[in-house]
Formats: structure tokens, C-alpha cells, sequence
């Protein structure tokens, strides 16, 4: 076989692109999923479309397949007495089951080059948590099920700008008590 450069090119262009997606998929790619989450001390069992029985332990989360459409959970407690039986609607690929219907809080953080983050944070609404405001509109959610974030309670910010030109916004769903140390420690007001 004579030598061809642009065959070369080719391979060395197909294994070039093999590399930056198998880097991508393995390092970089977020993870879709639903969890089950428990910030409470007792213990739960639970059964998601009358499939098998799954227990949560206290402050524990747990990953769970769930389809999109209509889904159905019940929730039992440490002694198997029936708690509820509900249904709710999973239209997106990530959401949160609160099967404990605790407060939890969706902050939303922005990214973006020359951001004057102290005065954004003002601009924005307040929350009141125990007595106390909290800039930056967080959102209290202590519903059975929510898809309305990006990042969720077993994930962190992103720490890299991905675009400097433009402000954006990425948000993240806390446990109450995760949301205080964030707050606390992110904004130092």
C-alpha cells in the first residue's frame, strides 16, 4: 500500500475526535439521574411503582430509576405503617423525591466575567429563613418531587467559568441546614 497523507490525516483525525469524546464522556459529562433524599434522623421504606421495596436511612440519599410520566411512590415508616401514597409527573432527566417533606432551598449562583455578585444578590428578592433574610431569592421547596435545578443535593457549583462573555446562572437544590453553610460561607455579608 503506497503512502497516502491524506488517509493519514484522516485516522489521525478520527483518533484525535475518539479521545476528546471518550474524555469528555468519562470526565466531563453531568451525570443524569433522580434521587431519593432524606435529611430527617428516622428511617423510611418506600416503594416507587410498586417495584421493590427500598429503605433510606437518615441523612441519607439514594439513586432511584424512575420513568418519564406519571410515577407513583409509597412511603412507610421505620415500623412499615404507611405513610402516603402519592403520584407526581417527571417531565425532565434529573429531579429530587422528598419523601420526608422537608424545606429545601433552589439557589441559583451566577458565573460571568466582571460579575458584582454583592450587588446582584441585592437587586435580587429575599427569603426568610428563621427570622433571618437571605438575599438572592432562594427558593423554599418542601413538596414530594421537584425538577426545577440544575445541580442536585449530592453535587457541587461548577468551579470554572465556561463562558466569560455573558452572564449565567446555574442552580442548585440544598437541604435547609446545606443552604445556611453555603450561604454563610460563599457570601460572607
Amino acid at each position: 500500500m503506497k503512502n497516502n497523507p491524506s488517509l493519514k490525516g484522516l485516522a489521525i483525525a478520527v483518533v484525535v475526535f475518539m479521545m476528546a469524546f471518550g474524555i469528555y464522556f468519562f470526565f466531563l459529562a453531568k451525570k443524569n439521574y433522580y434521587l431519593v433524599d432524606n435529611p430527617t434522623p428516622n428511617t423510611y421504606y418506600y416503594k416507587i411503582n410498586n417495584g421493590s421495596e427500598g429503605i433510606i436511612s437518615a441523612g441519607q440519599f439514594v439513586h432511584v430509576d424512575l420513568k418519564q410520566g406519571k410515577n407513583a411512590i409509597k412511603v412507610f415508616d421505620q415500623n412499615k405503617k404507611l405513610l402516603y401514597d402519592s403520584a407526581f409527573e417527571v417531565n425532565k432527566i434529573r429531579g429530587l423525591l422528598n419523601i420526608a417533606h422537608e424545606d429545601y432551598y433552589i439557589n441559583r449562583q451566577y458565573y460571568g466575567y466582571n460579575l458584582k455578585k454583592d450587588s446582584l444578590l441585592l437587586a435580587l428578592d429575599k427569603t426568610v429563613i428563621d427570622g433571618k433574610q437571605y438575599f438572592g431569592a432562594p427558593k423554599r421547596f418542601n413538596k414530594l418531587y421537584t425538577e426545577d435545578f440544575y445541580y442536585n443535593v449530592d453535587e457541587d457549583y461548577d468551579k470554572m467559568i465556561k463562558n466569560i462573555q455573558q452572564v449565567e446562572s446555574r442552580s442548585k437544590i440544598f437541604r435547609k441546614q446545606d443552604f445556611l453553610n453555603y450561604y454563610k460561607e460563599y457570601y460572607k455579608f
